[in-house]
């Protein structure tokens, strides 16, 4: 080969390699840079919302026990008041009348008993002269017994007539919050009448319903405190925040509603402001703590025919889609039930246009990223 040949091939070797060089390059700019997450456990913090309704640990009806017109209102709407405090007082005339014809009655009775006593002295002395027949002192003694016994009956009618004037001074009876007065002053009150209710607002229940899944979830949980543990519960107010006292699963039920499925739970909560009220509703949550869990950020599945899938990475850094089964949802991530691992590398946003095989430029977030994401979420 002469000296003009060989420079030619090599002119035209470097332009072939320039247009290779030129098209890989180019091949390279056209496929889409997006971020790359890759998974790995970590502990996470599970919160479940549940309906609830509150109710005061003590929260009774004061109703009249005697009819009468109601003379004096000494408590209002939303008043604390003491164990013990007046709160109505019901007219006493007619209750006052019965006790002192009680009080008569007696006293004829203890007359009557005094006069049978001298009439049975009388008739024993008369019988051991011989005068009269024993059985008039027989008499006699039926006669004391009669007038002591009205003596016992004429005193309970005492009592029970005092005790109806004591009914017309209607009390508290614990220490609470008056609700709503019904009846005003001078209003003809009826045995049974409901005057108002009073709420001991100093602590609350709070019932919330959850299902036989649920249920059994939470029982195992408890036992086994090594796999998760069940920590104090939260109250979230009607205006979603945060109730400042944690309270304390106490109890449940021990039967499950037929049409629901689902068993009540009661907490306790703290109430030493008074900020719960008696039939206000919020939301109970129950906060658990799970180790080693795989993350997916729900920016990063999407959905077909109610299945989660993401798009995984390869070493070559084609993606193909992978459906996985989240166990939970926390916030705004899933948590793995199976299919995913932790090593694989998903891709975090950016999905509208990728498919199957493509290639694309990953642009790999830091390790510690997800767990960042994951406590801003939080």
């Amino acid at each position: 080969m002469d000296y003009y040949s060989g420079i030619k091939v090599l002119l035209i070797s470097l332009l072939l390699a320039s247009c290779t060089t030129r098209s890989e390059t180019v091949k390279e700019d056209e496929s889409p840079r997006l971020p790359v997450i890759q998974l790995s456990k970590q502990d996470a913090t599970l919160d479940h919302d549940y309906a609830s309704n509150l109710e005061a640990v003590q929260n009774v009806e004061v109703r009249a026990r005697v009819a009468g017109y109601l003379d004096k209102i000494l408590v209002d709407e939303g008043q604390s008041v003491r164990k013990g405090q007046l709160l109505f007082q019901l007219n006493q005339a007619e209750y006052q009348v019965k006790v002192a014809e009680a009080q008569a009655s007696l006293e004829s009775a203890t007359a009557q008993a005094q006069s049978a006593d001298v009439e049975m002295s009388r008739v024993k002395l008369l019988v051991d002269k011989n005068v009269i027949s024993p059985s008039e002192l027989k008499l006699a003694r039926a006669k004391k017994e009669t007038a002591r016994a009205a003596i016992d009956q004429a005193k309970a009618a005492l009592a029970n007539a005092r005790l109806l004037v004591s009914l017309t001074s209607i009390r508290a009876p614990f220490n609470g919050v008056i609700n709503r007065l019904p009846y005003k002053q001078g209003s003809l009150i009826e045995d049974g009448a409901l005057l108002t209710t009073i709420s001991d607002l100093q602590e609350m229940y709070a019932y919330f319903n959850v299902s036989e899944k649920e249920y059994l979830s939470f029982v195992k949980k408890r036992r086994d405190p090594e796999k998760t543990t069940v920590r104090e519960v939260d109250l979230l107010l009607a205006d979603d925040t945060q109730y400042p006292h944690k309270g304390k699963i106490e109890t449940a039920e021990t039967v499950f509603e037929g049409n629901s499925g689902t068993i009540a739970f009661r907490a306790r909560f703290p109430n030493p402001n008074r900020l719960l009220r008696h039939g206000a509703t919020g939301k109970i949550r129950i906060t658990t703590d799970v180790d080693d869990a795989v993350l997916v950020p729900q920016k990063a599945v999407f959905e077909v025919q109610d299945k989660n899938f993401v798009y995984i990475v390869d070493a070559r850094n084609k993606v193909s889609t992978r459906s996985f089964v989240p166990s939970s949802r926390v916030d705004q991530f899933y948590i793995v039930q199976s299919g995913l691992k932790p090593g694989d590398r998903i891709v975090y946003e950016g999905l509208q246009n990728l498919k199957d095989g493509m290639t694309i430029v990953p642009r790999t977030l830091p390790s510690d990223s997800l767990r960042a994401m994951y406590a801003m979420a939080r």
